[in-house]
């Protein structure tokens, strides 16, 4: 089966790079568009009103810094990347958005092999609502 849109879904660690470099091979192989995702945790949501800051000027501070590390990754990724997109909120839900609203065909995504990731782990949460193929990537 051929993809026509790839959206890498990344959490800007170092990781990052290894899951971009992997979907932009395959995104070349069947020339395919390639698009970037990371959404961040909504703050304002967890906010309990013990603290007195601009949550909301922050988050876009957080939301503007993400774009840039985007942007940083899109231009080594030695593929044209067609969107760079920073949500917040839960993962599954900007995740199906994002695929409803570009026309994502799979979705690549990485896995922490460790301990915690066995307890709280997202790729959980994205193969129950992911309505795309997906390729999940073990992460050491």
């Amino acid at each position: 089966m051929a993809y026509k849109h790839i959206l890498v879904a990344i959490d800007l660690s170092e990781d990052s790079v290894v899951l971009v470099n992997k979907a932009a091979t395959l995104a070349r192989t069947m020339e395919a568009k390639l698009s970037l995702i990371h959404i961040d945790v909504n703050y304002a949501e967890l906010y309990t009103g013990l603290i007195d800051i601009n949550l909301s000027e922050a988050q876009h501070r957080m939301a503007d810094d993400a774009q840039q590390q985007l942007r940083h990754l899109a231009d080594k990724a030695g593929y044209p990347v067609s969107h760079t997109l920073v949500g917040s909120g839960d993962l599954a839900d900007e995740i199906c958005e994002a695929i409803d609203n570009l026309d994502i065909e799979l979705i690549v995504c990485g896995h922490h092999q460790d301990f915690w990731s066995k307890i709280l782990s997202s790729a959980k949460q994205l193969i129950n609502r992911t309505p795309v193929d997906m390729l999940m990537v073990p992460l050491k």
